[in-house]
């Protein structure tokens, strides 16, 4: 446990303090031994007052887990205060005030316990994005157990940490991008996160599960996933992993179309990337992913577009960017700002698009 000095005041950061709604039990750890076995793990390791290091892919659901064991934890009475490690400055002052920023706009008494030495969980993301003056003050933070204000003002903040990690520690500290002595007092216990290609036997109930869900915050109704659209689901690889999945999934509750999810399960940038391995000559693979990526970014937008009536402020909110963002994307991408005068069909328009490349 962590017992470190901080106050109530400082500039925001992108930290969190929610566990209110977690998925239930049986749709986050599935029916896979990979799976039963990390929750085993976390069953023993809930109670631990050490650190925890959670590895895996991007989109596995580390955030999730680290909410678990917070939840199954002594402290669960405490605060969980989630930060990226990409977006924290080098000074821990400002990381550990901006953790307790997270909590102004609740009651005064809720202030009054964290500044009380109440217990709790810090959460880490994104670990290996950190930088060596922010891992030089977090080992040492490590190491005295306290962190001292410049005010010499002391409230003391229990907080148990959980690291998370999408890249290999190992490897970052033989490049000398990681600091190898952080590494030991962060990697206690390491559990690794399952990517979902090894656990693709839960997709079914993961999507269902998603679908119901955001189903009810959409207020839309929708029918779960056909045999069909289960079996595109379980063909398909998911690099983007569990997010992947759900962000697939509130594409089909916003739209209700599943012949679009079946299309893009199907085709998209797999044949793409088909056709450029078959020319001859060198390959550049950034040049690969720079196509596909366009290919996916274009297809979607012009498919929320049509959805939508070309409706661009409202296409912009359900892609989740601003309006200044999109129309950065339609011109970028060739495509135009406003609907055609006539009712192109999704192939018609992308050829178009393509072309003007």
């Amino acid at each position: 446990m962590i017992a470190m000095n901080s106050s109530l005041q400082g500039t925001a950061l992108p930290v969190h303090r929610q566990v209110n709604h977690l998925p239930p039990d049986s749709i986050v750890f599935g029916r896979t031994a990979h799976m039963h076995a990390l929750r085993t793990r976390m069953e023993r390791a809930a109670a631990l007052d050490m650190p925890i290091l959670l590895d895996g892919e991007s989109g596995t659901g580390k955030d999730i887990i680290a909410r678990i064991l917070h939840r199954q934890s002594p402290w669960v009475a405490g605060v969980f205060v989630k930060a990226r490690c990409s977006s924290i400055p080098d000074s821990f002052d400002t990381l550990l005030e901006s953790s307790s920023d997270v909590l102004t706009a609740e009651p005064q008494s809720t202030r009054h316990r964290l500044e009380s030495s109440c217990y709790g969980t810090l959460f880490l993301d994104e670990i290996s994005e950190s930088s060596a003056a922010l891992q030089t003050k977090l080992l040492r933070l490590l190491q005295e157990g306290q962190f001292c204000r410049i005010n010499l003002k002391r409230c003391k903040l229990n907080l148990r940490l959980v690291c998370a990690t999408n890249r290999g520690l190992e490897e970052a500290a033989e490049r000398g991008t990681f600091r190898r002595d952080l590494l030991y007092r962060i990697n206690v216990v390491t559990m690794r996160v399952p990517p979902l290609r090894e656990r693709i036997v839960d997709v079914p109930d993961l999507a269902n599960y998603f679908v119901d869900f955001l189903s009810n915050i959409y207020q839309c109704k929708v029918q779960r996933p056909s045999r069909r659209l289960l079996q595109s689901l379980l063909s398909y690889s998911w690099p983007g992993n569990i997010r992947e999945l759900e962000n697939l999934m509130k594409r089909y509750v916003l739209f209700n179309c599943e012949e679009w999810i079946c299309e893009e399960l199907a085709g998209g940038p797999r044949e793409m990337i088909a056709q450029e391995l078959s020319q001859p000559g060198a390959l550049s693979l950034k040049e690969i992913t720079r196509k596909a990526i366009r290919d996916l970014e274009r297809d979607a937008i012009l498919k929320v577009l049509q959805a939508n009536k070309w409706n661009r402020k409202r296409a912009a909110c359900v892609l989740n960017i601003s309006y200044r963002a999109l129309l950065y994307k339609l011109k970028e991408t060739g495509m135009t700002t406003s609907a055609p005068a006539s009712a192109d069909s999704l192939t018609t328009r992308r050829a178009a698009s393509t072309a003007s490349m």
